[in-house]
């Protein structure tokens, strides 16, 4: 092994952010799906075999995996950003995700095709810090083994509206606060004893940290990334947009203080929706533990659905 291989004493390796995603998150693979269910397996490798060179339209997720791929450019090897891709494809079915991969330029270079079986286990094998997927068993397992994960929502005409322009670089993740970034402790206290009992609780325990949610380290690498670049050029803008509201603000913000972790912005909107400021915002994905805030929010900004806690175990 060379010098130049060997991280010298006391510098820290350069941060490095994994991402593994499905090909019908990356791809509109709606048509191909539709001759799967309806038509079987052999039909659906027919169709792929025989549309190999035709290219894939994007999916939902396309513009922000194009995002991540472009900020490696500015990080200059201070830091890396590398998505993988997970599919149920064969092989042989998924030169035709490959050769999409190819004719949109995006630099994915490690993918698992699994024949059918669950792709999410190769997620931790890769390095993955978040799994985002269109099946919704495959992201709860991904949670369930402790990784970061959400499903995708696949409105396709959110997706031809809220298409990024051709300027906006930057890259913008909106998160829920409880049952995502934080434990859902507090959530278990609302949803069982009412909204002025968990007031109560989150103002008594205002210096007492939240725990740390499936999305914490998420989170964690990107400021990691973040602090790569000075501040006002950062390609990565982060922001936190909960139900919560007045008293029960002082506890978040003293938990991200604890974990030294900055949220570029932070919305505490005490229950009113949340679709126009994630749009003012424009996020280019917003995770959130409720399906129904998921489902309004897909009507404005690519959104993903966090199968976690208390609100999810219905």
């Amino acid at each position: 092994m060379s010098g130049s291989d060997v991280t010298a004493v006391g510098q820290h390796p350069p941060a490095k952010l994994v991402i593994a995603i499905s090909s019908r998150a990356l791809f509109d693979l709606d048509e191909s799906h539709r001759v799967y269910e309806e038509e079987g397996i052999e039909a659906y490798c027919n169709y792929q075999v025989e549309r190999e060179d035709e290219p894939l339209a994007v999916g939902q997720a396309f513009p922000l995996v194009r995002k991540l791929l472009n900020i490696n450019s500015l990080l200059q090897d201070k830091a890396t950003i590398e998505i993988v891709l997970l599919s149920r494809n064969s092989a042989d079915t998924g030169l035709r995700v490959f050769n999409s991969i190819d004719h949109h330029k995006l630099q994915i270079r490690r993918a698992a095709f699994t024949g059918g079986e669950r792709p999410f286990p190769y997620a931790k094998a890769l390095g993955a810090h978040l799994f985002l997927s269109a099946n919704a068993d495959d992201v709860r397992l991904a949670l369930d083994s402790g990784l970061a994960a959400a499903t995708i929502f696949l409105d396709r005409k959110a997706d031809e509206e809220g298409r990024e322009k051709p300027e906006d670089t930057q890259l913008r993740i909106a998160f829920d606060g409880d049952a995502v970034l934080f434990s859902d402790e507090a959530e278990r206290v609302y949803q069982s004893e009412g909204l002025e009992a968990f007031e109560k609780s989150e103002k008594e325990s205002a210096r007492l940290p939240l725990p740390g949610g499936p999305f914490k380290q998420f989170l964690a690498v990107l400021h990691q990334i973040q602090k790569e670049l000075p501040a006002e050029k950062s390609p990565i803008r982060t922001a936190l947009i909960t139900a919560r509201g007045a008293p029960a603000h002082e506890r978040v913000i003293r938990t991200l203080r604890s974990w030294g972790v900055r949220i570029d912005e932070a919305l505490f909107l005490g229950g009113i929706d949340k679709g126009d400021f994630l749009k003012a915002f424009g996020a280019d994905i917003f995770f959130d533990d409720r399906h129904q805030h998921c489902q309004s929010a897909s009507r404005h900004v690519p959104s993903a659905h966090v199968p976690h806690g208390v609100s999810n175990e219905k």
